[in-house]
C-alpha cells in the first residue's frame, strides 16, 4: 500500500526511473518528477530517501527539520553535518564505499519552558538532543534527554521521564 514520489533534476534519470518502475510492476504506486528539490513540496512525506552530497543535505536540512515530527529520513552514505544520525547500518561484506545507511527521525520542537506537575522544565534543543533544567521543590537539577519524533525522554535528578509532544504542549506519561 505504500506510495512513492521521486524528485530528480536530471530528465534522463526521471525517464530511467519510470522505466524501472514499469519493469518492476510498481508504476501504479510510484511517480517521478523532473523538479528542483528545493522548490518541491514534500511536506506530506512520511519517509524520505536521499542520495545527495553533504552540502546539498545541509542546504535541505532546514526544510527537513520543518517536516512533521516522526518523519524518517534515510540517506545513503552522506551525513547532515552536525545533526547526528539516530541510527546507521552497513551490511556485512559490502566492499563498496556506498554501503552506509543513515537514519534521522525529525524531532518535535520542544525548546523552551514547560510548566509540568513535576515543576518548571526549561529545555534547550540541538536537533534531537536535549539539555536544560528542571526546577521543583526549590531545587534545580540538570536535564539531559532526547526527542524521537513526538516522543521525549529525559533524565533529571536521578529520575527518568517520558512524554509526548501534542501541538506545542509537552505531556509527561
Amino acid at each position: 500500500g505504500a506510495r512513492a514520489h521521486g524528485i530528480e533534476y536530471n530528465p534522463d534519470m526521471v525517464e530511467h526511473a519510470k522505466r524501472s518502475a514499469q519493469k518492476e510492476g510498481v508504476a501504479g504506486r510510484a511517480t517521478f518528477a523532473k523538479a528542483d528539490l528545493f522548490q518541491s513540496d514534500f511536506s506530506e512525506a512520511t519517509v524520505i530517501t536521499m542520495f545527495l552530497l553533504p552540502e546539498i543535505n545541509l542546504k535541505l536540512r532546514p526544510k527537513i527539520l520543518n517536516l512533521k515530527p516522526g518523519t524518517r529520513i534515510v540517506s545513503n552514505t552522506f551525513t547532515m553535518g552536525d545533526w547526528e544520525a539516530d541510527a546507521t547500518d552497513s551490511p556485512k561484506g559490502c566492499d563498496s564505499s556506498w554501503c552506509t545507511a543513515l537514519l534521522w527521525i525529525v524531532p518535535a520542537k520542544v525548546a523552551g519552558t514547560h510548566k509540568l506537575p513535576q515543576g518548571e522544565l526549561v529545555l534547550k534543543q540541538q536537533f534531537q538532543m536535549l539539555s536544560g533544567t528542571l526546577r521543583a521543590d526549590g531545587r534545580t537539577v540538570p536535564v539531559e534527554g532526547k526527542v524521537n519524533g513526538e516522543e521525549v525522554s529525559f533524565r533529571a535528578g536521578g529520575k527518568q521521564y517520558r512524554g509526548r509532544v501534542k501541538g506545542k504542549t509537552l505531556e509527561l506519561i
